[in-house]
This record gives structure tokens, sequence and C-alpha cells, in this order.
């Protein structure tokens, strides 16, 4: 071995052996300041009760406060942006799913990230998923409701669905609802369900299909909108009456779920993340956090190690790429 590439080696030893030492100085000061969970829709929606639900159990895990910070707008893409903006210190983590990191890129030329900007965390809850209608819709399962809209596409009124904006998880469900029937629909964006619930109540959009909860429930129960069908392979506990669209012949197969997590820059040193994904562990573990989301109807899982969440973001992200080529999604 010659004297300059001993030199090489030492050197670059030394360099891996400083980030080491600097990975490990972060974790023994980390956190050193509040903590922000960037929340990529408006207040009032699923994913701020689930940041509220837990704020403050992660905040007694990691001994610094944790704050909530709603910012909407480009499928959950502005939010996204600014975690990436952000020092990659652990101290801004994002709550979110493969709806804004892995769809919004896919959709919005403007967003210039891709998912493996990202790493995962953990994952703090699978929610399950309804088609919900405007309470006059006339159409009370899958087979109605088709026969509604391609009724309304032939008179030149094509059924309205909303989203959570172009490339969302629920618009990429839409288009794909609309190619395997057939049937055009027009796609209607908004900055988060909140506004789009709003919307459908008064009548001015026909259906969302979304993860729901509790709050949900109760403006069906009231009368005020309609649970038309869920996206499970099986009939809910809180919507019995919605029978899944997998049941329809012309949308056999049509099951999907979706899940909230916690992300950081992929850049983030590694005993940062060991850290953060211990705390997000003992709070997924907490029976009182436990509770009160399963309170608003969402599933639980047991904490995973990072390993097991590495492979479950990386295949979600291959199956949602999977139905845009299929759909020929194009970034706008």
């Amino acid at each position: 071995m010659t004297a300059s590439k001993r030199f090489f080696l030492r050197q670059a030893a030394a360099a891996l052996a400083g980030l080491s030492l600097a990975g490990a100085a972060y974790a023994q000061t980390f956190p050193s300041k509040p903590v922000t969970l960037m929340v990529p829709y408006p207040a009032g929606g699923l994913s701020d009760v689930i940041a509220r639900t837990l704020n403050n159990a992660l905040s007694k895990q990691l001994g610094q406060p944790v704050l909530v910070e709603n910012l909407g707008g480009a499928s959950g893409g502005i939010a996204a942006q600014k975690v990436l903006a952000s020092p990659a210190d652990g101290h801004i983590i994002f709550q979110g799913s493969p709806n804004e990191l892995v769809m919004g890129p896919m959709a919005n030329a403007a967003l210039k990230y891709k998912p493996e900007d990202f790493r995962l965390v953990q994952m703090i809850t699978l929610n399950p998923m309804a088609m919900f209608a405007r309470k006059d819709l006339p159409a009370n399962n899958g087979e109605e409701l088709l026969a509604y809209a391609r009724k309304s596409a032939a008179e030149g009124k094509p059924l309205t669905y909303a989203s959570v904006g172009p490339g969302s998880m629920y618009h990429l469900l839409g288009e794909h609802l609309s190619k395997q029937t057939g049937i055009p629909m027009t796609h209607v964006p908004y900055k988060g369900a909140a506004p789009a619930f709003q919307d459908m109540m008064a009548g001015l959009v026909d259906v969302f299909m979304t993860p729901y909860g509790r709050g949900q429930v109760a403006l069906v129960d009231d009368g005020k909108l309609k649970a038309v069908a869920v996206l499970s392979s099986d009939r809910q506990d809180l919507v019995k009456k919605a029978a899944p669209l997998n049941d329809t012949p012309a949308l056999k197969g049509f099951v999907f779920d979706t899940w909230a997590g916690y992300f950081v820059r992929r850049d983030t040193p590694e005993p940062i993340v060991q850290a953060l994904h211990k705390a997000l562990s003992e709070v997924a573990n907490d029976p009182a956090v436990r509770s009160a989301l399963e309170a608003h109807a969402m599933i639980v899982p047991r904490p995973q190690s990072l390993a097991a969440m590495s492979k479950v973001y990386a295949d979600n992200t291959e199956r949602y790429r999977a139905i845009a080529r299929a759909i020929n999604l194009q970034p706008q």
C-alpha cells in the first residue's frame, strides 16, 4: 500500500469517527429546544386530532414542549418542503403518510422533493377509509353510486369528488375509480379534509373518499352526510350500513386504507433518529394515547423497528407509484 493511500484511509477513518462522535453529541443534547410536529393540513381534520392527542405524551418522553403546527396546501407538500428546509436535527417532525410524500411530488411539478428524502421513524395509526357523500345523493351503495355517476356523466354533469389537493391519495383514488369503471368524474381539490367536509355538507361537492373518525360518523348519524361505502375488504363497526366498494363487481379489488407516521429528513443523525424512535414507540404504547386514538375509530399498531418502518415506507412508495403509472398521472 502506498503512503498516499494509507494517508487517504486514515483521513477517511478520522472523518467517519468525527461524524460518529458528532452524532453521539447530538443525541446527548437532543432535544435542546421545543420540538414541532408539522401537520400538513389545517386544524380540525383527522391529522390534527392525531397530533393533538399525542403531543403532550411525546413531550413527557422528550423532556421538551412538543408544539403542533398546521400548514396546509399542495396536498401537504408545503409542510413537507418546510421540514426539508429546516435543520436535520430532529426538532421538526413531519406527521404524514404516502399521501404527501409519495403522491404529492408525482402530481405537483412545484414540489421538488422525492419520497427518499424522508425517513419513517414510527407509524402511529392505521386509518380505515370510506366513501362519504352529500346527504341527498341518490345512492346508498357502490352499485347505485356507479349508476348515478354514469347517468350524471351522460347528462354532461360528471360526479364531483373532493380531495385534499392535486396528487393526494384521495385524488389518485378518484382517478383510479374513474379509470377502473370508465366513468368520467370531476376532481375538486381542497387544502384539507375539514373544508372538503364543509362543502359536502353544503351540497357543493358530491363525494369524498377519506379516512374517518367518530366526528364524521356523527355527521352521518345526524343526517348531514351519507356513508355510501367503505374501502376496506369487510364492513366497519362504526358504519355498519356501508358495504365495501369491493362488493361491487366493477370495483372488485378496490381496497385501500391509509396510515399516519412520523418522518424526519433522511440525513438526520442516526442517534437522534433512534432517540425519536424510542420516544414515539413509548407514546404508541401509552394506554391513554391508544384509548384516545381508538375512540376516534383509528387502529393503533404496536411499535415496530426502524428496519420494519423502512420496508413499510418502501413498499407503500412502490404501490402508489404503480397506480400513478397505471392512470398516467403527470405532474402539473
